[in-house]
């Protein structure tokens, strides 16, 4: 059995029984997310409750979701060496490089650009915290050491290490769009809702349980489709970055899987949300997040 040293001697950075054992067990993971089809609660975002056990909104998602990428990032530094590596193809760093860009504006930057953003419960950081510990892991230890790391003569490491670059290229201006749409909705929600408080405005909700919130539908780009459209231009996004990584990579596989297997009922559970919210009119015939399908 080979050994690892690190944070946790032969776990983090994990030795390569230890890793194996780690994906063996993240391939589960939708199974777990699948309670979510039978479990109403979800104490983030629209749905979040005054709890005691809340932690503020801008804080705990920057530290719920910043330690994916510093996950890989110390696994890209501590584990080539240790595991014999003598010099990364580039193209492990360019992926590495784009997962921890698409990261730092998700963890550091966006929830600074919102104009508020509601509590989360401590569950779900904690569920949140998971996610990305164990996703950095995988794929930044499939990336420095335990995927492919040297290049044959005349071919290149990964498949295709144009189609991530290209996906991303493609998806992240939607999902800043989107997401800068759902921003210019929020600010104006409240101002409406004050205006509007008098006169019962739908789009305006002093949550029963203390969590004063105010909602206007975003209506601009692909609003105008689907009500998640950040949802499906980042599964466009990790579906790329699945394909430069080899279609044989199981980390880069169950990230995507994984994250539809989480966002999905949330989707599709907002979308009654949103019809109970503004009635099914305003909706109209806007899909949850996948069109023609979902």
């Amino acid at each position: 059995m080979t050994s690892t040293v690190g944070l946790i001697p032969n776990w983090f950075p994990p030795n390569r029984e230890n890793y194996d054992l780690i994906v063996s067990v993240w391939k589960w993971f939708p199974v777990a997310a699948s309670l979510q089809w039978i479990i109403p609660w979800y104490g983030m975002g629209k749905t979040s409750v005054t709890s005691r056990l809340n932690l503020p909104g801008r804080v705990g998602w920057l530290l719920m979701e910043a330690p994916g990428f510093l996950t890989l990032l110390y696994h890209m530094r501590t584990l080539p060496s240790q595991a014999g590596v003598e010099d990364l193809p580039w193209q492990n760093k360019v992926l590495a490089g784009l997962f921890v860009i698409h990261y730092s504006y998700r963890a550091i930057l966006y929830p600074f650009l919102q104009p508020s953003m509601s509590p989360l419960h401590i569950l779900i950081f904690l569920a949140g915290l998971s996610f990305q510990l164990l996703n950095g892991l995988c794929i930044g230890a499939h990336l420095a050491a335990y995927g492919p790391v040297t290049a044959p003569p005349g071919r290149r490491p990964p498949s295709s290490p144009l189609a991530s670059p290209c996906s991303t290229s493609a998806s992240w201006p939607t999902t800043t769009t989107t997401t800068s749409c759902a921003r210019s909705a929020a600010r104006a929600a409240p101002a409406r809702a004050r205006a509007a408080r008098d006169g019962g405005d739908a789009g305006s909700n002093a949550n029963s349980k203390g969590v004063d919130k105010h909602y206007e539908m975003p209506q601009a780009g692909l609003f105008k489709v689907v009500l998640y459209p950040h949802y499906l231009v980042e599964w466009v996004e990790w579906f790329g970055f699945w394909m430069a990584a080899g279609w044989g990579c199981v980390p880069a596989r169950c990230f995507l899987l994984n994250e539809v297997a989480a966002m999905l009922p949330r989707a599709v559970r907002g979308k009654r949300w949103y019809v109970e919210k503004f009635g099914e009119e305003a909706v109209g015939r806007r899909w949850a997040v996948i069109p023609g399908v979902w």
